[in-house]
């Protein structure tokens, strides 16, 4: 017997209005907003701590010996303890038995020691060319949710986990970079904001000393600028819980950057505002202070975006298998191309002009990542992106991973997570997916260096000659 009854309504049917006023809250003003960001403060402070320790600051969990022989030094566990028993003066761990437990501090130093007694065929300390700067690595997409700041902040902790010493830089106010390595910014003077600002007032100053000489009026230099001009990178980089990471923060006064910006390039024109950046990090010598320097960007291709494609060498664009993600990151690439096309034609008119070199922006490498990759609904269209994209593409797609959901929970990257709280297999194949994404990424880092390193000494050789 079949029955007549039918089904039931979608839920959009017959909304009463009425019902519907009453529960409406009074209309709301611009102080509402205040109200909820407040609360919203409150609850992101209470969310971030609860990756932090009972005093509300982080700390790096310890690893295990099991840890350090198969992820961080090559050795096997047992010449491990074999080496810390003649050895007593090394890091020996902490906790009972075989089951040891070391710092990243002391597995620093168990590098060392293993580099100059160990297997001369063994990596124990990472390459890194003599004499060179560091590698700057930009992370960027205008299209936001892609996994920029999870992708620059794991890239971070592996090149750490690795035995480089890395700056963060983060360029985006919503400041989740900082949050994640534990930072603390009270304000933008304690962001990237004055190194923009102090570059701008330098070429005030060089512009005012050339309109003295001719007797024109001189830009203003405010307090601001004055403030800045006395601001180095080092009094903003902040140590964070891992002990090879340093952090140059952000925070949402970080975004009148944005605004300030073009205020001050429309008063004077011969500012190079892409440059201010890099200029930062090449004159104050932080280059040569750090192994790698990561960027994390806003999603926009605003000027502090820019400011951080100029200044890199190496630019990774980050997008999901989706369609919108790639039309998205399309268009990042054309508005790139329109961005810097532009600058160049314009400086270079002026240039030639002036009888002086023309610039041209270059980068080591671009390559964008798939991630947040599901295999078995993903495939077909992530072989369609990397068909299109080429040799712009890693070969390796970053698997979605319940990993990073859990320890994006305690506002921590994957490598913070404690394998303990996981079935050691899920923990292998979900660090297995940043490992090869590291892996991917490191090489590049180190053909741009070995290139570069190529470059130096052709022309040392070539001087060698000339003299």
């Amino acid at each position: 017997m079949s029955s007549s009854s039918k089904p039931p309504l979608p839920p959009y049917f017959n909304i009463d209005p009425e019902r519907a006023a009453a529960k409406l809250s009074a209309p709301i003003d611009t102080a509402r907003f205040a109200k909820a960001a407040n609360f919203a403060a409150k609850g992101r402070d209470d969310l971030a701590r609860r990756g932090y320790a009972p005093d509300g600051r982080k700390r790096l969990r310890s690893f295990s010996t099991w840890e350090v022989c198969r992820y961080l030094i090559p050795v096997a566990p047992a010449h491990l303890r074999r080496v810390l028993k003649a050895n007593p003066d090394l890091p020996q761990g902490t906790g009972d038995g075989g089951s040891k437990w070391y710092s990243l501090d002391d597995i620093l130093i168990l590098r060392a020691h293993f580099a100059e007694e160990g297997a001369s065929n063994r990596e124990y300390l990472p390459w890194r060319p003599k004499g060179l700067p560091a590698k700057v690595v930009a992370v960027a997409n205008f299209k936001g949710g892609v996994g920029k700041t999870s992708t620059a902040a794991h890239l971070a902790m592996s090149a750490a986990l690795d035995g480089y010493k890395v700056l963060v830089i983060d360029l985006d106010s919503q400041g989740s970079m900082t949050s994640i390595l534990g930072g603390t910014v009270t304000d933008e003077w304690q962001t990237a904001f004055p190194l923009i600002a102090r570059d701008y007032a330098r070429h005030v100053v060089d512009e005012n000393s050339v309109r003295n000489a001719t007797g024109a009026p001189e830009l203003p230099l405010d307090e601001t600028l004055r403030e800045a001009l006395q601001v180095s990178p080092r009094n903003l980089i902040q140590k964070t819980h891992w002990p090879n990471i340093d952090l140059i923060g952000a925070q949402l006064n970080l975004y009148w950057a944005e605004f300030q910006v073009p205020v001050w390039r429309m008063q004077l024109t011969s500012w190079p505002l892409w440059d201010a950046l890099g200029n930062a990090l090449h004159h104050d010598g932080v280059l040569d202070d750090y192994d790698m320097i990561f960027l994390d960007t806003p999603p926009a291709l605003g000027y502090l975006t820019i400011n951080a494609l100029s200044a890199a060498d190496i630019l990774l664009v980050p997008l999901g298998a989706s369609f919108l993600e790639f039309d998205s990151t399309g268009r990042f690439f054309d508005m790139l191309y329109s961005t810097f096309a532009s600058i160049e034609d314009g400086e270079n008119t002026v240039r030639r002009r002036n009888g002086l070199p023309e610039i041209r922006f270059e980068w080591d490498a671009v390559r964008t990542i798939i991630t947040r990759f599901d295999a078995a609904q993903q495939t077909d269209l992530a072989n369609v992106i990397q068909a299109y994209f080429g040799d712009f593409m890693t070969a390796f797609r970053q698997d979605v991973t319940a990993m990073v959901g859990q320890a994006g929970e305690k506002v921590n990257g994957i490598y913070e997570a404690d394998y303990r709280e996981f079935n050691r297999d899920t923990y292998i194949r979900g660090r297995e997916t940043f490992d090869r994404t590291w892996a991917e990424i490191k090489e590049v880092i180190l053909g741009a260096w070995w290139r570069d390193q190529q470059m130096q000494e052709e022309g040392e050789n070539g001087q060698t000659s000339q003299a």
